[in-house]
């Protein structure tokens, strides 16, 4: 590959770190936040058909390793994460066209489904970018600006982009509306693609395998030994189920706020939902995974801790049933149940990312496993994303949030009984 020449060699970290965490965040977060399943919902599309098809759209996230390792076998990182974002640019662009067309609905889900597949692999090679352009010590100085800008990602999808079209839907409707926020994103991603080009630093086109044969026998050997592991069935079922009953709440949340108050909902505007949970819920989340950052620094992964850590991440689904059942009308009392709930969740989360990273990921191919436990906590979450539409289909929006809290009792559960082992022996397994 020619080189640029007016793109410089070595390239501060702070270069190219915060454009490409907030460029890996947006595609998720329209596909599998709120922004798809209200416009999906203001198309038409019953809870159930919203849940199962967004569901569908975040499944390459989950599959992300298994293709990830091919990618050793063409180009460089740097190719993959700007090609990946311009890609995305292009088809939100597309999607925005097939909102005027008949089959909108089709063709947008073949499209969101590309734009999933880019996004999938932008994470990819900018993980492996990570880790292979700097040290540990600077991977270490570096971690909080991935999530400081993922995210920044957050806020500027679930809240910026939510007000943007709920600004606008009363003045042009929900079709020019949408397609203004398709069109900020399609800008925003072709942006950051070309910025990404110019500053992404230019690494030597050495590859780490050489043929297609040997990526299959480091993928077999990779999967065998995950699944050698002892307890890695425990520990599955435990990925799996701590996430059950979120996957359920998270994914009906949006449509609860949004639907009328005749159907059981609470007939919240775009704008008011986007500022509730873009603005307020973001920052909640960010306080809640700082705090537990402090909380499992000093108490360590144990029994208690992660009960501790499982009940932040599960009662505040409590909140949601609370706002079911009385249907208030006070904005302070439902922006105060959502950052709550998003506190617990950025404060519960850390629970299984520690888990996955030490009790799971440690041994021979410690980065590869930490990817396959990750995709299986996101495959258990889309799963369940899947069937809580129609769950709150058949139930209604009262009923089904108390099956939310029934739901949690599985976490409860395998979080008593799932077996640990002492952190300091787990690289010995």
């Amino acid at each position: 590959m020619p080189i640029n020449p007016n793109t410089p060699k070595n390239v501060s970290p702070l270069l190219w770190i915060p454009s490409t965490w907030f460029a890996m965040g947006l595609p998720n977060l329209v596909l599998g936040g709120t922004v798809l399943a209200l416009l999906y919902k203001s198309q038409g599309l019953s809870d159930g058909e919203v849940a199962f098809w967004t569901g569908i759209l975040i499944l390459p996230w989950s599959f992300k390793p298994i293709w990830g390792p091919f990618m050793e076998l063409y180009r460089s990182k740097r190719f993959f994460i700007y090609i990946s974002q311009i890609s995305c640019g292009l088809l939100f662009f597309l999607s925005l066209l097939s909102l005027y067309s008949d089959s909108f609905f089709s063709i947008s889900l073949v499209l969101f489904f590309l734009i999933a597949f880019f996004g999938a692999t932008q994470d990819i090679a900018a993980d492996g970018m990570y880790l292979q352009e700097l040290n540990a010590t600077q991977q270490a100085a570096f971690v909080g600006w991935q999530g400081t800008f993922y995210n920044l990602a957050k806020l500027f999808s679930n809240g910026g982009m939510i007000f943007l079209a709920g600004a606008l839907i009363p003045i042009w409707g929900d079709r020019q509306a949408w397609s203004v926020v398709l069109a900020v994103y399609g800008l925003v991603m072709l942006l950051v693609g070309l910025y990404s080009y110019k500053m992404l630093p230019r690494q030597a086109e050495t590859k780490t395998v050489q043929s297609a044969s040997e990526v299959w026998k480091t993928l077999k050997d990779v999967l065998v030994s995950f699944f050698q592991k002892k307890h890695i069935w425990a520990g599955i079922i435990f990925i799996v189920l701590y996430r059950f009953a979120e996957g359920q709440a998270i994914k009906i949340m949006p449509l609860f706020m949004k639907a009328e108050r005749a159907a059981g909902g609470l007939g919240l505007s775009e704008s008011t939902l986007g500022l509730l949970t873009g603005i307020y819920g973001t920052i909640a989340f960010v306080l809640g995974s700082l705090l537990a950052g402090y909380y499992v620094a000093k108490k360590g992964l144990n029994r208690t801790s992660l009960l501790v850590l499982c009940s932040f991440f599960n009662i505040p689904f409590a909140a949601y049933a609370y706002l079911a059942y009385t249907q208030t009308e006070s904005v302070f009392i439902i922006g105060a149940a959502i950052t709550a709930e998003h506190f617990g969740y950025g404060f519960g989360f850390i629970g299984i990312i520690l888990f996955i990273m030490q009790q799971i990921a440690p041994g021979k191919y410690q980065m590869a496993h930490y990817a396959f436990g990750s995709a299986i906590t996101y495959f258990g979450y889309t799963i369940a994303s899947m069937i809580s539409g129609v769950i709150s289909d058949s139930m209604g929006y009262e009923s089904f949030f108390l099956w939310v809290l029934i739901a949690t009792i599985p976490a409860f559960i395998v979080t008593w009984l799932v077996p640990l082992k002492p952190v300091e022996n787990v690289d010995k397994n």
